[in-house]
């Protein structure tokens, strides 16, 4: 018996809508993860992009355990000797609250191109408006 390979035509992508008011910030992160990858799909491949479109709203009432508010560190470096900036999370909520969404989603997804096309199909936004209502997103349970 050969294996079926799911062929990228025959695919059919859905949007799926999450709501993460309220939501623990790496629970919200992972099953988007795992949308975005395919693991939900009986069709799921490795090495194929056989996920879906994944919309987050109200980024910015992110839940945070512990003392993460003020402990966590976002690192970044500009490439220069002493080039590396961390900020703590409270102040990435306040600058740009998509940020830690969208960080902890591409920290889940693979480190390769593949995941770079998976990552692309992930939307954040702060508030609780999209502009994505002509693609009818099937809210997900949280």
């Amino acid at each position: 018996m050969k294996t079926a390979i799911p062929s990228l035509e025959s695919l059919d992508r859905q949007w799926h809508l999450i709501d993460a008011e309220d939501a623990v910030l790496g629970r919200i992160a992972s099953k988007a993860a795992k949308i975005l990858m395919g693991k939900h799909k009986p069709t799921y491949t490795p090495f194929l992009d056989t996920g879906d479109h994944v919309i987050v709203v109200n980024a910015a009432k992110v839940r945070l355990t512990g003392n993460k508010e003020e402990q966590k560190l976002y690192r970044r470096h500009s490439g220069y000797p002493g080039g590396l900036t961390e900020t703590s999370a409270r102040k990435v909520r306040a600058a740009r609250p998509t940020r830690m969404v969208e960080e902890a989603v591409q920290g889940m997804l693979p480190k390769s191109k593949l995941g770079k096309q998976m990552y692309r199909k992930l939307q954040v936004y702060a508030g609780p408006t999209h502009p994505h209502q002509a693609q009818k997103p099937v809210p997900l349970a949280s």
